[in-house]
């Protein structure tokens, strides 16, 4: 796999020479038991997958190559580069400026833009409405593009499966930026309709059965389809693919409720579903899908807490604090000066979008077994510090 330039800072000696060494260990990945660092009073068990994945990697080194390469231009960003905190802070004291928030709400106007500016996709790429806006400004994107490859392949897929007669239910968050650039890619090829959750398919899947009225399809789903979408006969051929960074267990599940839906409602056979369900299992990011299965197999070693670190604006990292929460205490933090005290913390709700503090969260034995995972935006540096901080405040020496 390619090897990417990023700035240095975002680097960790501890955890590359670990990730190296995991590596020559296990070449194809078929491993993802967890990595324990012994501190002696506090063991510390690292998921096998995480941090920067090859999506972010590459945003991150174009991005940063934009701003050398052009002194004194005016650089924009179409949003966050990514949903970290320090990558996107640290972009902004370069002098880029981002054009809108993570919700799409207008910061700077694109009135303010002009031919001479450069303005940067970022790795969730973009709608085709906004990229033929930058092209009549006269802006060129092409070379400061950084959507995620694995998110053009969702793109490419849906265009392929729409060409066959499909139309589209994504798997995503509404509002996120990646789940808007999908929509749009896809509904300039077929009809579209967005899922939030099982609770969403399951609904859907009885307007496809006909057990609710289809005219109220348009208010409970409103905002979630595509112009001119017809409920009474956009779904009788359908494929299911998916915001990249969502649970990939809930997508195929999802999938698979919908296929299993169909088969049913028609009467098909496994070999004939096909003519109303499209295959697009191969539309799921190896990243995300690493990363989660990583957690969940780091979640079989006993423990007594759990930390995850990343941006709290990040989907992929929100559902590896799903995973944990489902098994032990967990704590989101966005930083290691998150971790206030051997007694304290202060750590991400994203039920409540808040933080708050928790007491007594390091329990009073030893050792303590803490595992220790990131999301996909976040620097492995930042991983290195909350292991240091760990080290501190339990008065323990990295060796």
């Amino acid at each position: 796999m390619k090897q990417f330039e990023v700035p240095v800072k975002y680097r960790s000696p501890i955890i590359s020479a670990i990730k190296n060494k995991r590596k020559q260990e296990d070449r194809l990945k078929k491993d993802f038991s967890p990595t324990m660092l012994d501190l002696g009073a506090v063991k510390i068990y690292l998921a096998r997958h995480f941090g920067f994945c090859y999506g972010v990697e590459n945003a991150i080194e174009i991005a940063f190559r934009t701003v050398e390469e052009n002194p004194g231009k005016r650089i924009f960003l179409l949003s966050e580069m990514i949903h970290n905190p320090q990558v996107n802070a640290d972009l902004q004291s370069y002098g880029v400026r981002f054009l809108q928030d993570t919700y799409g709400k207008q910061l700077i106007s694109f009135d303010d833009v002009t031919p001479e500016d450069i303005v940067v996709i970022p790795a969730f790429g973009t709608t085709l409405a906004i990229e033929q806006m930058l092209r009549e400004k006269g802006i060129q994107t092409e070379k400061y593009n950084t959507t995620c490859p694995f998110v053009e392949k969702v793109w490419n897929r849906s265009e392929q499966i729409a060409a066959k007669g499909y139309s589209i239910v994504i798997h995503g968050k509404p509002m996120h930026e990646e789940t808007r650039a999908t929509f749009s890619h896809a509904a300039a090829n077929a009809p579209v309709v967005i899922v939030n959750d099982m609770q969403d398919a399951k609904i859907l899947g009885q307007y496809i059965t006909g057990e609710h009225a289809p005219e109220s399809f348009y208010e409970t789903f409103k905002g979630k389809y595509s112009k001119g979408f017809d409920i009474t006969r956009d779904l009788e051929r359908f494929g299911v693919v998916n915001q990249t960074t969502q649970l990939a267990s809930d997508t195929q599940a999802i999938a698979e409720y919908l296929k299993a839906l169909v088969m049913k409602h028609y009467g098909l056979t496994a070999s004939s579903i096909g003519e109303r369900f499209a295959d697009t299992r191969d539309t799921l990011c190896y990243a995300t899908s690493d990363n989660q299965t990583a957690v969940t197999r780091m979640l079989e070693t006993p423990a007594d807490l759990a930390i995850v670190v990343g941006g709290y604006n990040s989907s992929n990292t929100t559902h590896l604090v799903e995973l944990c929460e489902e098994k032990l205490p967990t704590y989101f933090i966005s930083n290691a000066e998150k971790i206030i005290s051997a007694e304290e913390i202060l750590h991400f709700n994203f039920h409540t979008k808040a933080e708050l503090i928790t007491g007594k969260f390091l329990p009073e034995k030893s050792p303590i077994n803490i595992l220790l995972t990131s999301g996909a935006s976040c620097p492995d540096a930042v991983v290195e510090e909350v292991i240091k901080r760990l080290a501190e405040v339990k008065g323990v020496a990295i060796q």
